[in-house]
């Protein structure tokens, strides 16, 4: 028996064409499309109940589509959170139309080229499939948005799925780092609320919170919609279809907060390998606050992440995978007891961290914070004699970046990300043409005087928030092992630190007489 909501649908397809033909006369679409000169393949169309819908109708053999939702952990109480990732984990679950087995089965038939991710400002929802496909993976979408049923079984199963994924979270230090980076750099605030749920707060989570939460955000005006290769009239069409009756429970959009950048330092437990053929290895982060996405200091950190480049000491595959950036020649290729360095450029609406991750052998842990205070600290060299940024290694990171960027855009999930993630931060599309001009305008004094403001604390941001100029710094492994970071950061003239000198290293033993555990590399 078809429920009153399908049936619903079922009529719409009938009239669909009399209701948008109704809706665009009658004002309640407001069509806005940018200059056809400029990009005449891309419309943007926003719906009186403050929905928007941005296209790219260039024709391909896949469609894409994806939604975009104001929220995620930045928008959390700071008391309670863990929501998000809660709600990503029953995406794709019960409806009111479908069963969760039945709605698994539809998106199989679909190809199962579908996704959900909580992110720190955004939920996302995305999928590709045949171009006749398209309007069926629409309704999917539609269905896990508007209509999730959120079952009991469905919801223990969550907790379940959090409480092994964030046991093994202090394994995963590709994971468990960069989210302990956020928690110091924005001390409990906005972008340093928790991604993950934490562990102390599964088994007090309702499934009444979770419902609360879809219904302040799952809202129209709070809502991006994006799709490559459908035509635009189409896409209105699937549109009223789908979501033509979303109705605003509220007119307000949700309150990002004022970010305050605050800093610091933390060390965390040593935790040894899960499977006894991975490396024993200690981990430290070191970032400093930027301007974030909608600062044009966004192409010269860009750039600049590129020239350090960096990755694992093992790179499988042939050549062209940054092997000649900095990272590698002058540290990787220099130093075995280096396992994994490289940068990093975390970036969001109104800031960003900007630094570089290192893993290496316990026994050289002193010299961490040395090796990345160095590299840091040449890129505010003006003379390239002593180690300053050259003509060469320039024009290979900004090629690198434009090559990067030409490449995405040739997938169509990575297109449409673009498209959504633009529409849902700046309300509208700056094209490739215009990053890659920008990119290319790029010289060498910009991209040392971008440095500077960031590597020495001088960021100013354009919401009114705080920010302190200190750097961001995560260990993982016995803290005593890395020495005094702080004051080989200030030797080498990185952040904005205050209050007296530090004349010489603090020792941060537990015991000061207590003899190394482990003997050092050198």
């Amino acid at each position: 028996m078809l429920s009153r909501r399908t049936i619903t649908r079922k009529l719409n397809k009938g009239v669909s064409k009399s209701l948008l033909s109704f809706a665009r006369y009658n004002h309640s679409i407001t069509s806005t499309t940018t200059p056809a000169s400029l990009q005449p393949h891309i419309e943007l169309t926003t719906f009186a109940n403050g929905l928007r819908l941005i296209t790219d109708s260039t024709p391909g053999h896949f469609n894409a589509v994806g939604a975009y939702i104001d929220a995620g952990s930045r928008y959390e109480d700071p008391k309670a959170p863990g929501l998000s990732y809660l709600r990503d984990r029953l995406s794709w679950k019960s409806t009111e139309d479908f069963t969760g087995q039945q709605m698994l089965e539809n998106l199989s038939k679909l190809g199962g080229n579908y996704m959900s991710s909580a992110q720190r400002e955004s939920m996302i929802y995305q999928a590709s499939v045949f171009n006749k496909d398209i309007d069926r993976m629409v309704g999917m979408i539609g269905q896990t948005i508007r209509y999730p049923i959120f079952s009991d079984q469905e919801f223990q199963e969550a907790l379940q799925t959090a409480e092994y994924e964030v046991a093994e979270l202090a394994y995963k230090s590709d994971l468990y780092l960069p989210e302990e980076l956020h928690t110091v750099a924005y001390k409990e605030n906005t972008l340093g609320l928790p991604l993950f749920i934490p562990q102390e707060r599964i088994p007090l989570v309702s499934k009444s919170d979770v419902i609360d939460y879809n219904n302040k955000f799952f809202q129209p005006q709070n809502t991006v919609i994006a799709m490559v290769g459908v035509p635009h009239e189409y896409a209105l069409k699937l549109i009223m279809e789908n979501f033509g009756d979303w109705a605003n429970t509220t007119t307000t959009k949700p309150n990002p907060g004022i970010k305050n950048y605050t800093g610091g330092e933390i060390s965390l437990p040593y935790t040894p390998p899960l499977y006894a053929n991975l490396p024993e290895l200690y981990h430290i982060q070191i970032g400093f606050e930027t301007t974030g996405l909608l600062d044009d200091d966004l192409y010269a950190l860009a750039t600049l992440q590129k020239l350090l480049g960096g990755g694992s000491s093992f790179s499988a595959g042939g050549p062209g995978k940054g092997m000649f950036s900095r990272l590698y020649t002058k540290v990787l290729n220099k130093y075995p007891f280096v396992e994994n360095c490289m940068s990093f450029n975390h970036s969001y609406i109104d800031s960003g961290i900007f630094g570089i991750t290192l893993s290496l052998v316990p026994e050289a842990a002193h010299v961490s914070s040395q090796i990345i205070a160095h590299e840091l600290s040449q890129l505010l060299v003006t003379e390239e004699s002593q180690g300053g940024m050259n003509a060469k290694e320039v024009k290979r990171a900004k090629n690198q970046l434009i090559s990067s960027l030409l490449m995405n855009v040739e997938s169509k999930l990575a297109r449409l990300e673009d498209l959504g993630r633009q529409i849902q931060c700046q309300g509208k599309i700056t094209t490739i043409d215009d990053m890659v001009d920008k990119i290319n305008r790029l010289t060498i004094k910009d991209l040392q005087n971008v440095a500077e403001k960031v590597l020495t604390g001088k960021v100013i941001t354009s919401n009114g928030g705080t920010s302190l100029g200190l750097p961001s710094i995560v260990m993982q492994g016995e803290r005593e092992t890395f020495g005094d970071v702080e004051f080989i950061l200030r030797r080498y003239g990185l952040g904005n630190y205050k209050g007296p000198e530090i004349t010489e290293p603090r020792d941060f033993s537990s015991n000061q007489n207590e003899k190394k555990k482990k003997s050092r590399w050198f």
